[in-house]
């Protein structure tokens, strides 16, 4: 006789895949996941409805010391493993995507260029300001005529000048980059014609930004147009270990593993919406979670899920190990991508025509998801790196 089980598995982490963090790595987990309930969770849909960015988060991410954690020595002094990072990133994007990408931005984008390609000098003198938030970063890639070209058509310029640089261009879809006090702007020079980083200063003068509106996605992430009109900047301000676009890949090769545990956290928090909605949810005389159809929507979603946290589990291994490429970040930032978008278009689905609203949440994760799909590489770029990986022959075009 079959006996069938009387309590449900509510987690997203269905093999447990937490439980490969230390004993004090949960524990900390868990602090900060109680954290960003209690402090960042009530501001979120309200926020995000508005499109507006409730800039009290900072001074929460600034109590819990998150922007430390990759750079323990303007830190805590304690170095976090990769693993916990992408949990601790999984627990950010299931209470807010906006917020977490605002965070992102700020200490994987900025401050990752800053660490890796500035000196000790440079090091020294923007990243304690930026590890407790008083200064905020932004990263300044994407233009308005490039976006996965940028690397071959980029035409923000920077031009030497004695002791200066004077940079000439326009940037778009810059996160955080109406309020920034300090924006990493990649130009071409135009003496050598290599891809070098500057830090510009939002008071330099020259230097505009206006924020894009009528966005359906990350609708509190302050996106903003950019605009640099002979900028005066000096060397001091030029990131001195970035000679190429080789070395700004580096910085986005290591942010594409982020975004993948981004989309991790964001399919998570959609199953985990569907989840509780099918077992409350009544429709015919019976909660909708005791149909065949809505459990296999559900079943399908939590199986994307485990395949997630096992290839991330894995490339942060290998990222603690040192022998992470960036082919490996580039299928992990396409693979859960992709998953992830199938979550959350099941999970909206399994709403019903209550998916559609903010009220029940799930909206807010199904809209969002269309961003992390796409930012940090296209699906076909991150594809085409691992099929040069593969094959040894490129097909870039």
């Amino acid at each position: 006789m079959i006996t069938m089980a009387t309590t449900a598995n509510t987690d997203s982490d269905f093999f447990g895949f937490e439980e490969l963090l230390t004993d004090e790595e949960r524990s900390e987990l868990a602090g900060i996941r109680e954290a960003l309930q209690r402090e960042i969770k009530p501001l979120a849909n309200e926020a995000w409805e508005r499109a507006e960015f409730p800039f009290e988060t900072f001074e929460t991410f600034a109590e819990l010391g998150i922007a430390g954690f990759e750079f323990p020595e303007y830190g805590d002094g304690v170095a976090r493993r990769p693993l916990f990072n992408g949990f601790l990133s999984v627990e950010m994007n299931k209470v807010d995507p906006s917020l977490a990408v605002a965070s992102g931005v700020h200490t994987g984008l900025a401050m990752g260029s800053i660490y890796g390609g500035g000196d000790q000098h440079q090091r020294d003198r923007w990243m304690p300001d930026m590890v407790t938030w008083n200064k905020i970063g932004a990263f300044g890639l994407t233009e308005p005529e490039g976006g996965s070209d940028v690397a071959e058509g980029m035409r923000t310029t920077a031009r030497r000048e004695g002791d200066e640089w004077v940079l000439h261009g326009s940037k778009r879809w810059i996160g955080n980059g109406t309020f920034a006090d300090l924006v990493v702007i990649w130009a071409r020079d135009e003496f050598d014609g290599n891809v070098k980083g500057f830090v510009v200063e939002k008071d330099m003068p020259g230097f505009r930004a206006s924020k894009i509106e009528g966005k359906i996605a990350l609708r509190s992430v302050q996106n903003a147009d950019l605009w640099l009109d002979h900028v005066r900047v000096p060397e001091e301000n030029r990131l001195q270990h970035i000679e190429n676009f080789r070395d700004t890949a580096k910085v986005l090769a290591r942010t594409r593993g982020n975004v993948a545990w981004q989309a991790l956290g964001v399919a998570a928090r959609a199953y985990e919406l569907a989840r509780e909605y099918a077992v409350t949810r009544e429709q015919f005389g019976k909660t909708i979670g005791g149909f065949q159809l809505v459990q296999d929507l559900l079943v399908k979603m939590l199986g994307n899920i485990t395949a997630m946290f096992g290839m991330l589990t894995r490339l942060a291994q290998k990222t603690a190990e040192g022998t992470a490429g960036p082919d490996h970040a580039a299928l992990a930032k396409s693979f859960t991508t992709t998953r992830m978008r199938e979550c959350v278009a099941w999970a909206r689905e399994l709403f019903g025509g209550n998916g559609i609203v903010l009220d029940y949440e799930v909206a807010k994760f199904f809209a969002d998801a269309e961003a992390v799909y796409s930012f940090e590489g296209s699906r076909e770029m991150n594809t085409l790196i691992v099929g040069k990986s593969i094959t040894g022959q490129s097909a870039f075009t």
